[in-house]
């Protein structure tokens, strides 16, 4: 059967993502699903039972991903795989990486009901923790099987309760075997929403998306000089808030002088942050991120530049250090084409665009030729309780996923 008639079962796949809504639900009507927590636990066994359901492969690994494998006809051939996370920000959305999951689970229901025989076995995946709202960094999950982190690293990680991740993942009964890994895996397609305004501004379906944005993390302390706010003139201050509040602004301002450069200020701590006290030290954070690593760098340059202007000319200390690091990715032009042709022979209006945050897909692209489809977002909003994507549109994304899996797993 070709894979241009099949079609996903809209009421069920929305049934399913009511259900998810349910578990960890918010008073908001957003949802609070923190990884590893006994709310992710419900989830989790909720989206096993529906796996076995579908006669699927289930297993566990090390580090708490969950796996559903349906065979094919070349069994021990190369995997196409799909998936994304079910945990959430504390106060999070319905939809995020949830879609992605349970889109990739309608897709195997409906090659199940059609009887449909696939070259390549497909795997769906839940990885863990892809927020890092509990355990830092994240992405943990695809991070662990793709190398990006050591086991080691990740089962120390702590929550602001200093429980750490393997603890968590003993409490709730998701220790797995490392055996139970993903391997052999050729293709890797990760269906999200947009969490951001693009697609739903120019009134697009469905996102091409091309790669993922490069971004760095950096810090940046201005020393001065506490003093009583009183006694001391002006002209005698070494205020660190005053020549900090001027790099805030330069940050902002430095987006202008380069095309596609997004820069953000998020944390600011003030010392001793009292009323009546000269500020003597000033931290903040800058995120900074662009498609093109080379521009990205030479902004960070740049950036370094001014603010030591700043200070030299406002007699202050700055350091700036970078935190970390992430290169910008291209995905696969094969899973692109492919997803571009699906949404093509829908005739669903679609748009080739750059991922700004990162996800899942971008470490599995380091084992697999991976690509991802991105959904609107109303009004652009994300991690926020008022999350949505239109019904509509759920059912379009999981239409083009399933084409794009359908091919890609009869692609000798």
């Amino acid at each position: 059967m070709n894979s241009i008639l099949l079609e996903v079962n809209r009421k069920r796949l929305l049934e399913s993502l009511s259900i998810s809504s349910s578990i960890g639900s918010s008073k908001n009507g957003g949802l609070n699903r923190l990884a590893l927590t006994e709310e992710d636990k419900a989830m989790r066994d909720i989206f096993i039972k529906w796996l076995r359901e579908e006669k699927l492969e289930v297993r566990v690994d090390d580090f708490g991903n969950i796996y559903g494998k349906r065979k094919g006809t070349i069994n021990n051939g190369p995997v196409v795989a799909m998936g994304s996370h079910l945990d959430t920000q504390p106060c999070g959305g319905r939809y995020d990486g949830i879609l992605g999951v349970l889109s990739a689970l309608e897709v195997i229901r409906v090659l199940n009901e059609n009887n449909i025989e696939t070259l390549y076995p497909i795997e769906i995946i839940n990885f863990t923790n892809e927020e890092g709202a509990r355990f830092a960094p994240p992405m943990l999950g695809s991070g662990g099987i793709t190398g990006e982190f050591t086991k080691e690293f990740i089962y120390n990680s702590k929550d602001s309760s200093n429980i750490i991740y393997k603890d968590a993942l003993e409490t709730i009964n998701y220790m797995g075997d490392e055996k139970n890994r993903l391997k052999n895996v050729k293709y890797f397609i990760e269906l999200h929403v947009e969490q951001g305004p693009i697609l739903a501004s120019q009134n697009k379906s469905i996102g091409i998306v091309e790669g993922i944005q490069g971004m760095s993390w950096l810090s940046v302390k201005v020393t001065g000089e506490t003093n009583h706010a009183g006694p001391t003139p002006m002209d005698n201050r070494r205020d660190a808030l005053v020549p900090a509040s001027k790099m805030i602004s330069i940050v902002n301002e430095i987006t202008k002088e380069i095309d596609g450069l997004k820069t953000t200020v998020g944390k600011i701590n003030v010392q001793p942050n009292v009323s009546n006290v000269i500020p003597g030290e000033v931290e903040f954070t800058i995120d900074i991120r662009h498609q093109d690593n080379e521009i990205r760098l030479e902004a960070i340059e740049r950036l370094k530049e001014k603010l030591s202007t700043i200070a030299l000319m406002n007699n202050v200390d700055v350091t700036i250090a970078t935190d970390w690091n992430s290169d910008a990715i291209e995905f696969s032009p094969t899973v692109i084409e492919a997803i571009n042709e699906g949404a093509d022979k829908r005739g669903y209006t679609s748009l080739k665009l750059f991922s700004g945050p990162g996800h899942d897909a971008k470490y599995m692209n380091k084992i697999a030729d991976t690509g991802m489809i991105f959904l609107p977002s109303v009004n652009g909003i994300s991690h926020n309780e008022q999350e949505l994507t239109l019904d509509d549109d759920i059912e379009k994304g999981a239409n083009v996923l399933l084409y794009v899996i359908h091919k890609l797993a009869n692609m000798k």
